[in-house]
């Protein structure tokens, strides 16, 4: 396995010194993971060949466009993949010592929400309308827990108030359509919360939020891995997200990672196209433009066996190596790892429009 993630990074774990994380083994190992959905005899490689590491006390964020895999890693390490359309081919993965993938069914809602835990992207529909949102966190407890509902719902209190909402005492008896949207996330927290996991996912936990709760959650995600010390993967397509909360970067497409390294690396010497098209697109407060950039063409549809670049129908530099054999994920600096031929991507225009 390539030791590519004792990084040093300018956000800095206050819960866990640069040195002793980059020394420490990971409590969170992915190697070689490969899930494919499956429709009319066909198989579309959602995820195909993905390993990266998880440390405790870091944020790592996995960004990409809608389609490209970044969902699905996550759904297949939490077992949540529809069995009927979809199936993991191959890799593993390791929660400590345990092996993720190898654990039955009863085994894996053990370890599942007590270890390793998942926010969901949208909390309406996550809630379930008819128990109160007290109810909700108590089941977490009861489940995992050696707790009396006494005991349960005294420690509901207690986690809602954790992760700011106020008049605890009164909102643990609500139903959650009767809380705002930032509410219904902060309580998808609090469950996730419930049994102090080592890991905690979120799935875009901003997306369906104005621009204020999502400062205030990404706020209070900072503030739980400083406090507490857990580790997070947060998914989204939001760059900017990214650039504010996470200390390493996985960028997806086409459900392999092309580009990985610091935040602070990526963003200052984005080494693949895909990335500095993704960094062109976001809208600059310094310089007024009346058209924003935008990567040119559209996700392809992939069929087995993939036996080229995956963007390079979309790349202004493909070249004919490009269409004839897939690049393999090389270390372009110290921790900084890019799937290109290229040594260097082309520019996008000096403007941020498309040529």
């Amino acid at each position: 396995m390539r030791c590519k993630y004792g990084l040093k990074t300018e956000q800095t774990n206050r819960t866990q010194p640069e040195e002793k994380q980059a020394a420490s083994a990971p409590i969170l190992s992915v190697e070689g993971l490969k899930t494919y959905y499956y429709s009319n005899g066909t198989a579309a490689p959602a995820v195909d060949g993905v390993s990266f590491e998880l440390h405790a006390g870091e944020i790592v964020g996995i960004v990409g466009e809608s389609g490209c895999g970044k969902s699905t890693v996550v759904r297949t390490l939490m077992g949540l993949l529809d069995p009927i359309s979809s199936r993991r081919e191959a890799g593993t993965a390791r929660l400590g010592d345990i092996d993720l993938f190898s654990l039955r069914p009863k085994e894996l809602c053990r370890v599942r929400g007590k270890r390793i835990a998942m926010i969901f992207q949208n909390p309406l529909s996550a809630l379930d309308p008819v128990y109160t949102v007290g109810n909700q966190i108590m089941e977490m407890l009861l489940l995992h827990e050696k707790m009396t509902r006494q005991q349960a719902r005294e420690r509901a209190i207690e986690l809602l108030r954790e992760v700011n909402i106020p008049s605890p005492e009164l909102r643990v008896d609500q139903y959650p359509h009767e809380l705002s949207g930032g509410m219904q996330q902060r309580v998808m927290i609090a469950i996730a919360l419930a049994c102090n996991p080592e890991i905690l996912i979120a799935d875009e936990p901003t997306t369906a939020l104005d621009v204020t709760v999502q400062a205030q959650i990404l706020d209070l995600l900072r503030q739980l891995r400083d406090r507490l010390g857990i580790a997070v993967i947060l998914i989204t397509h939001n760059m900017g997200v990214v650039a504010a909360l996470c200390d390493r970067m996985l960028v997806m497409y086409g459900g392999v990672v092309v580009e990985e390294g610091s935040c602070k690396e990526v963003f200052s010497h984005p080494a693949h196209p895909y990335t500095k098209g993704l960094l062109a697109a976001i809208p600059s407060v310094a310089q007024d433009k009346e058209r924003l950039y935008t990567i040119p063409g559209q996700v392809p549809v992939l069929r087995l066996p993939v036996r080229m670049c995956r963007f390079s129908s979309r790349c202004g530099c493909s070249m004919p190596r490009c269409e004839q054999e897939e690049p393999p994920l090389t270390e372009r600096a110290e921790g900084h790892w890019c799937r290109c031929w290229q040594e260097s991507g082309k520019e996008v225009p000096a403007d941020g429009e498309n040529s």
